[in-house]
């Protein structure tokens, strides 16, 4: 057995859950909504007297078993992201790079004759507390996470001076410029 996937999934309150079918809806307390389906192979059950989410497999073949724990782990995380929220915060490095807000767009001006806009999906917002730190946030964990990888490879942090556009944890290795030898010849 899938030591995660075997794991009820507890749901806390003020959270509502609705079972339809091979689908569930989650809505949170700060009125956030998430719907995903799962493989109909996979067994998804909801007990409300003990506000848990079982998953159970048919049977152990190699995609059931791979199934079972991700199917689990997926509704974890929607159930946070309701109640919590995800964030992903990105730094940009390099002389007069920066980011603005024009209405939900993210401008980027990285170094490029053009900027970038990039207009964040429903339910994700990106917030800008100063001009080289960008906030995205929302309740999907996926979407938040496919957003700010598309804001950083709008310019990748390049590995000679550092610039461009990072996760705040990120850190890039270094590498050392070229190196003139004195030497004759």
């Amino acid at each position: 057995m899938s030591r995660i996937g075997k794991q009820p999934v507890t749901i806390p309150a003020g959270v509502k859950v609705r079972l339809d079918g091979d689908k569930i809806f989650i809505e949170g307390p700060k009125g956030a909504k998430l719907e995903w389906g799962w493989n109909p192979t996979i067994k998804v059950t909801y007990d409300e007297k003990t506000k848990a989410i079982k998953v159970e497999r048919p049977d152990d073949e190699r995609l059931n078993r791979a199934l079972h724990g991700t199917t689990r782990n997926i509704i974890k995380n929607m159930i946070e992201g309701v109640t919590k929220g995800y964030e992903k915060r990105l730094k940009i490095e390099g002389v007069g790079y920066q980011a603005l807000k024009d209405g939900k767009t993210v401008v980027l001006k990285v170094g490029y004759a053009n900027d970038i806009r990039l207009t964040p999906p429903d339910g994700v917002t990106a917030d800008l507390p100063d001009p080289t730190t960008i906030v995205v946030k929302g309740a999907d964990k996926q979407k938040v996470g496919q957003f700010a990888a598309e804001v950083r490879r709008a310019r990748k942090p390049e590995p000679y001076k550092g610039k461009g556009v990072r996760y705040e944890t990120e850190t890039v290795r270094r590498k050392e410029g070229k190196s003139f030898a004195s030497g004759g010849a």
